[in-house]
């Protein structure tokens, strides 16, 4: 079956072939009856090249689960590029915040910590038994 439009330009600007995405139906489970047992109305989608899957079986049509579970499976596939996209950002950040310069302020904060420290460890010493 063909995948809406808007379904393949999500997948096309995410750059996910549909052939890495297989697709099942399924019989269902939970309430439901003989129509649940007796119908394969839930989808199954795995996207093999990061091992995400989607299952769906919210309506009884099997169209209608079809276009919420690929619905799903491109919402958790921008998430997770977005997700390695902000880690990407902070790394960057966190490696520019490293490299900086210090400011003026903090160089003379730092040496005074400095000498304050070694006067704190100037007055210990052995103590004298007289």
């Amino acid at each position: 079956m063909a995948l809406p439009p808007h379904i393949q330009s999500r997948l096309r600007d995410l750059g996910v072939s549909e052939s890495d995405i297989e697709e099942r139906f399924v019989r269902g489970s939970g309430p439901g009856g003989q129509k649940i047992n007796k119908t394969s109305s839930t989808v199954w989608l795995v996207h093999r090249p990061t091992g995400i899957e989607v299952r769906c079986q919210a309506e009884r049509s099997q169209a209608a689960n079809r276009d919420q579970a690929w619905r799903e499976l491109c919402l958790k596939l921008e998430t997770r590029r977005r997700a390695a996209a902000e880690m990407a950002r902070q790394a960057f950040e966190l490696g520019r915040r490293r490299s900086r310069q210090k400011s003026r302020g903090q160089k003379v904060r730092m040496i005074e910590a400095k000498k304050h420290r070694s006067k704190t460890k100037g007055r210990r010493g052995r103590v004298d038994s007289e």
